[in-house]
């Protein structure tokens, strides 16, 4: 995109609205007030200048609050508010109602953005979720599987006290299996680092499993050469094993019980555009007899209608990726745009598909949506 063209457009939305509130509402205000007016923009554009120089996650938060705690509200405010004033020319009544609305609206979505980037993304839910099919070995009834999704550890920086209130959590649940199915940093390996010790207190009968997804691959380092991209993917692999995590690279492992087993199959990230398409579903499947029972780990849920529904007759799919949007209101979220599975269980051909909302997000945000845990227990149909 042409950068004149951002540019003006970056102007236009954050500066024309504080010029037009400074100059036509603040007129009366002291100097000092109307210094500080312009301090939020300033600031942003400063954090703009230094994002563009250093890579830090806590630059894109800051940048990201002000877009929506200061320049969203302002934006909406001066809209609805010139809107009033335009319809005032015909109907003068409407102005004082409008500009009312407009400082109602502002204040709200300010207020709605501050609770989602201090309070929303801390708030875990843990979803209980019972799960029926008729082809589950009798062995397993009652089943318990916990889902984790898309952590993104390097949001937290270093700070383990979330991620250990989630260990905690889900350690709570007695699962007989945990399964995270990817995005467990944002870019790099040493995002890890520091909740390693953390992360390998997850405790199930069975053990721990896991998937690879988009982020895992080092993609968004866009320093990185191919060869090293590579590394940084082995380096992460090696760090989930050692903190004794089963990584399924396009490969599956058999869990027993009484007499009877059922596979935990997991690919790696495969998705539409322009995410990566590197998982092997074959692969992961081979040496499998047809009679086996799959709980399969794919990270993008556009996976599940691209080729497990086509080409397998997978009982059930566990994805995440979609993040909900991290916003959602209702049942609705602007996921709906980008997915036609963006969460929670769909059903077809005999076949489930459940997409967690997920853990975290690139940015410490949460706004209608939960990070949550998904604790699943089957159930045999009689």
């Amino acid at each position: 995109m042409n950068p004149i063209l951002v540019l003006l457009v970056v102007l236009a939305v954050v500066v024309g609205p504080d010029c037009y509130i400074r100059f036509s509402l603040l007129g009366s205000a002291s100097l000092g007030w109307r210094l500080v007016w312009w301090l939020p923009s300033l600031l942003l554009f400063a954090t703009l200048l230094l994002a563009r120089r250093h890579a830090s996650t806590w630059l894109f938060v800051l940048l990201t609050g002000l877009v929506l705690c200061v320049v969203l509200p302002k934006l909406l405010f001066a809209l609805l508010s010139v809107t009033g004033r335009l319809l005032s020319l015909a109907w003068p009544q409407v102005a004082a109602p409008f500009h009312w609305t407009a400082l109602v609206v502002a204040a709200g979505v300010s207020l709605a953005a501050l609770y989602g980037m201090t309070i929303g993304w801390r708030h875990l839910a843990v979803r209980q979720v019972e799960l029926s099919f008729d082809n589950l070995p009798a062995d397993f009834e009652g089943y318990r599987i916990v889902q984790l999704s898309d952590l993104h550890v390097g949001t937290y920086g270093r700070n383990p006290r979330f991620l250990q209130r989630l260990v905690e959590t889900v350690n709570q649940q007695r699962a007989d299996a945990i399964v995270l199915t990817g995005d467990i940093v944002n870019t790099r390996p040493d995002e890890l680092s520091p909740f390693v010790s953390v992360l390998s207190q997850l405790h199930a009968r069975d053990g721990v499993f896991s998937v690879l997804g988009n982020h895992d691959y080092s993609l968004y380092a866009t320093m990185l050469s191919p060869a090293s991209r590579r590394d940084e993917v082995h380096r992460l692999v090696a760090m989930q094993r050692a903190m004794g995590w089963q990584v399924l690279l396009n490969e599956h492992r058999l869990v027993r019980c009484g007499d009877s087993q059922i596979a935990i199959a997991g690919v790696e990230n495969t998705g539409k555009p322009p995410f990566p398409k590197i998982g092997d579903l074959p692969g992961a499947l081979k040496g499998l007899p047809d009679s086996t029972f799959v709980v399969l780990l794919s990270h993008d849920p556009s996976h599940w209608r691209m080729e497990v529904l086509p080409d397998t007759d997978i009982p059930l799919t566990l994805s995440g990726h979609t993040h909900a949007s991290q916003f959602k209101v209702g049942r609705w979220s602007p996921s709906v745009w980008l997915y036609k599975e963006w969460s929670g269980l769909y059903s077809e051909q005999g076949q489930q598909l459940y997409v967690s909302e997920g853990v975290g997000g690139t940015i410490p945000f949460r706004l209608g949506t939960r990070p949550e845990i998904n604790v699943f227990t089957l159930h045999r149909i009689r």
